[in-house]
């Protein structure tokens, strides 16, 4: 009974932090598994190509990045059943999901339990790779190159916003704030806009700051919400343009409201924006959402793929 138990724990854990079980997928051309490597490294990836993809116009790049434990498919499907792939599909832009090494990012917090933090894999590297790789085979704008992820890939997408300013034009990260290391050394060539959705109740990634904590392991520490949002304000030279500002709540049943602040730049055209999730856990809000016992409340008051497409669409 007690290893039937640890089974579901650990299964849980990885469909917390990396998504749901992906369904089999049929003959679609619109789906691409590929690899390149990177130091001698097989690395993976799973791509959407969009029917309105023609190959002479330049359309834009979306690379979501699972969490830990995750893969790319799972985190795909987890996204509100494909909630990218069905906005790619409508607006015509590529999305990429590429896989960590072992289910983890080399994010910067130094986790002891990452195989890619241990080993300290390139990570930053694969995806400036996969980068380059991806505009030599598509017709993509490379102004228009976009990062996004979950806990340890919004971490990771933190990290890239850090390290590859120069190739991408803004991140967008849900259930993650910085890492305490990240935090210390951050210091990007160009601005960059930034979109943070974020639970008040996350049990994994505390609001406040410190340990992020999973079945009572310590994997590195972060900075508070706050912290980050005053991080990227500072560096973009933000001013705030709305305050705290309630969304209607729109499922009155789900335990939650949202409110956002809002900061622009508008010289450099950059934003830095927040969803604070009020009473919201380790979440993806309006997708895939089991296991609260573990991962808290999900809100359904907003959905994280229109969210973060709606932020994204406007940067150029």
């Amino acid at each position: 009974m007690n290893k039937i138990f640890v089974l579901v724990v650990l299964t849980a854990a990885s469909m917390i932090l990396g998504g749901a079980n992906p369904h089999t997928q049929g003959a679609d051309k619109s789906h691409i598994d590929g690899s390149i490597i990177v130091d001698g490294i097989n690395r993976t990836y799973h791509l959407y190509l969009p029917s309105l993809y023609n190959g002479k116009d330049t359309v834009p790049l979306l690379i979501a990045l699972h969490g830990g434990g995750g893969r790319g498919r799972r985190f795909e499907k987890s996204t509100t059943l494909e909630g990218f792939d069905k906005l790619a599909k409508k607006d015509g832009f590529i999305v990429v999901y590429p896989d960590g090494l072992k289910r983890h990012w080399n994010d910067g917090r130094g986790d002891p339990y990452s195989y890619s933090a241990r080993n300290n894999i390139n990570d930053v590297k694969f995806i400036s790779e996969l980068i380059d790789s991806l505009e030599n085979k598509y017709n993509i704008n490379k102004s228009r190159v976009y990062v996004t992820g979950i806990s340890n890939g919004g971490m990771m997408s933190f990290r890239l916003g850090c390290a590859l300013s120069d190739k991408i034009s803004a991140i967008a990260t849900v259930a993650a704030s910085m890492p305490e290391n990240l935090y210390r050394n951050c210091s990007p060539k160009n601005r960059i806009s930034v979109l943070m959705i974020h639970g008040t109740n996350d049990p994994l990634v505390p609001w406040n700051g410190g340990d992020v904590v999973l079945f009572r392991k310590h994997h590195g520490k972060v900075v508070s919400i706050p912290k980050s949002v005053e991080f990227w304000t500072s560096y973009n030279k933000c001013t705030l343009q709305e305050k705290k500002q309630y969304l209607p709540d729109s499922d009155p049943n789900d335990g939650t409201r949202v409110w956002t602040e809002k900061y622009a730049n508008t010289k450099n055209n950059t934003e830095v924006v927040l969803y604070a999730v009020e009473g919201g856990g380790h979440t993806w809000p309006d997708g895939f959402g089991r296991f609260r016992w573990i991962t808290g409340k999900m809100t359904h008051d907003i959905n994280a793929c229109d969210v973060i497409w709606n932020f994204f669409k406007k940067i150029k």
